[in-house]
């Protein structure tokens, strides 16, 4: 379950990381000391400016050491962070009658989770269908067939992210604003490094003030190297980041975009310029074309998946925040709508709060 990626090839040995290409300037000398004047206490430094919660990469004593630990922690999480949905459709069961009454409220429920009229009609009929042909009599057993189906819906979304087939494997990551961009590609920076893999990353977020200053902090704590510029292009941005990373021999390209909405349509011109650009930069790439979702946001993620796709040919998604508020149900949305692999999903800040979908261990964690 914790193998966070699927391997092709060996890793080779992680590179020294490099400076990048934007450095602060120099600081000038200490003036002499003066004898009269007392000394000015010097001005507190200026926090760099941050959308997006920090990223804990340290983790207490208390991390979970076996993987049987691991996933329960993980499973623990999962749980509480669809709890909304799941105390939802869980207290439906307790007790019921299988009648149209159950099925009603079941429909509300699914629609209350943001499943979507297509997917929720699809799961309801194919339920009824179950319950007649398996003579099902009980609510237990009612449950357990809902959640046969689910884990089916939902299966065709799990895929491994599969490194090495490429030198570097080009990754472009889209999203609009605040759906955690910056600080997943910390997380999955920091997770294919523990895979051996050496990582380079593009600040092509060249709208935002904070954003190159953001990664340039995730790059310093994973201490990788960061391709910025002060303004710019982010187009050329990314060209130059693929162009170093086939000179220095990384494993992992990742190219930062700025958030937008779908609706802006001269800024998601943009994203399929840069998408073009990394294409003359390397034949083939970008390979992995991902875009990151806040799992709070119901039904007009599927909305964003759908003009994401439609511009850039989606290959994954990454959900994030599925932390105590999101439905969850949107999975099944998309699934029946634009089966769009899911990567990864996301419960909270902290590095192992990012794991691989698993279609059973989410149905189970939204069934109970």
């Amino acid at each position: 379950m914790f193998s966070f990626f699927k391997r092709k090839k060996a890793a080779p040995e992680t590179p020294a990381p490099v400076e990048p290409v934007e450095q602060a300037a120099t600081p000038p000398l200490p003036a002499p000391a003066a004898p009269a004047p007392a000394a000015t206490p010097a001005p507190a430094p200026v926090p760099v400016p941050s959308a997006e919660p920090e990223l804990v990469i340290e983790e207490t004593a208390e991390r979970p050491t076996t993987e049987a630990e691991k996933k329960k922690s993980w499973m623990a999480r999962l749980k509480a962070g669809l709890s909304k949905t799941s105390s939802n459709l869980s207290l439906l069961f307790v007790g019921a009658r299988i009648d149209e009454d159950l099925y009603e409220e079941l429909e509300s429920a699914l629609l209350m989770s943001d499943a979507g009229m297509d997917a929720t009609e699809h799961l309801l009929d194919s339920l009824r269908r179950k319950v007649k042909e398996d003579k099902l009599l009980d609510a237990a057993a009612v449950k357990a067939a809902l959640k046969t189906l689910m884990i089916e819906m939902l299966t065709p979304l799990q895929k491994p992210l599969e490194l090495g087939r490429h030198e570097p494997l080009v990754m472009m990551i889209s999203g609009v604003n605040g759906a955690g961009k910056t600080t997943t590609i910390g997380k999955l920076a920091k997770h294919m490094q523990r895979e051996d893999q050496s990582v380079l990353l593009a600040a092509g977020d060249t709208f935002r003030a904070a954003a190159r200053e953001q990664l340039m902090v995730w790059g310093q704590r994973n201490n990788v190297t960061v391709i910025s510029q002060a303004s710019g292009d982010p187009a050329a941005v990314a060209f130059d980041a693929v162009q170093s990373g086939k000179a220095r021999g990384v494993d992992v390209v990742m190219v930062d975009t700025a958030g937008r909405l779908p609706t802006q349509l001269h800024l998601m011109e943009e994203l399929k310029k840069i998408k073009r650009v990394i294409g003359k930069g390397m034949d083939g790439a970008p390979h992995e074309t991902l875009l990151v979702i806040d799992g709070n946001t119901g039904q007009n993620a599927l909305a964003q998946v759908k003009a994401f796709d439609d511009a850039l040919q989606l290959t994954g998604l990454i959900i994030t925040k599925l932390d105590g508020t999101a439905k969850g149900g949107v999975l099944a949305a998309i699934a029946r709508t634009r089966p769009v692999p899911v990567y990864f999903i996301g419960v909270g800040e902290k590095l192992d709060d990012l794991q691989p979908f698993n279609a059973e261990e989410f149905v189970e964690a939204l069934l109970g």
